[in-house]
């Protein structure tokens, strides 16, 4: 039988622990830091935006919204840099909450979708990695993330490439466009 939330509240409540992540070269924060106290579970899970299909800003965005689209796809760009030299969304056009929820026709034309948006980016130059992640706590309409690392930068290596993102300072705007243009133009090919 799974663990209840509450079972994992009570197990967990008194015995939190910091990681050694203080001593990994990835780590982007020095200092003396603490775990914050677990919160006791919610009654239920906080409602994502869009949910169902309604109110959903990805389904009613026009395409001049995103970077690159096809009949089924849609790669979303942030309207700013940041850290990262490209970092960017891949949407279905239509409404999925999950990525069970795709035809297994449009899972598998994911997995083709997946790995030519990671080439594209990757083929930027100076690249040394590109995580595709899945996150979705947010918004309901289904999407996965690309986070392009600089290339010979070890410190940002690993799974905390997304938290450097949001501390280096943004990529020069010219160089991110350039970057957004490049890829654009290899996945249009």
């Amino acid at each position: 039988m799974p663990e209840t939330p509450e079972q994992l509240y009570e197990r967990v409540l008194d015995g939190l622990r910091m990681p050694p992540v203080g001593e990994w070269d990835t780590f982007p924060f020095g200092g003396e830091m603490r775990p914050r106290p677990l919160r006791a579970p919610a009654d239920t899970d906080p409602p994502r935006e869009g949910r169902g299909g309604v109110d959903c800003r990805s389904c009613t965005a026009t395409d001049e919204k995103y970077l690159w689209t096809n009949e089924r796809w849609r790669l979303f760009a942030p309207s700013q840099p940041s850290g990262l030299p490209v970092v960017l969304l891949l949407e279905p056009r239509e409404h999925y909450a999950e990525p069970g929820d795709l035809s297994d026709d449009l899972a598998a034309e994911l997995g083709v979708m997946l790995v030519r948006v990671e080439r594209a980016i990757r083929s930027v130059g100076e690249i040394g990695r590109v995580h595709v992640c899945r996150w979705g706590d947010g918004t309901e309409h289904l999407h996965w993330w690309f986070m392009a690392r600089p290339a010979r930068i070890p410190q940002l290596i690993g799974s905390f490439a997304a938290i450097w993102d949001d501390v280096l300072p943004p990529t020069p705007h010219v160089v991110w466009r350039a970057n957004l243009d490049h890829v654009c133009a290899e996945l249009s090919r």
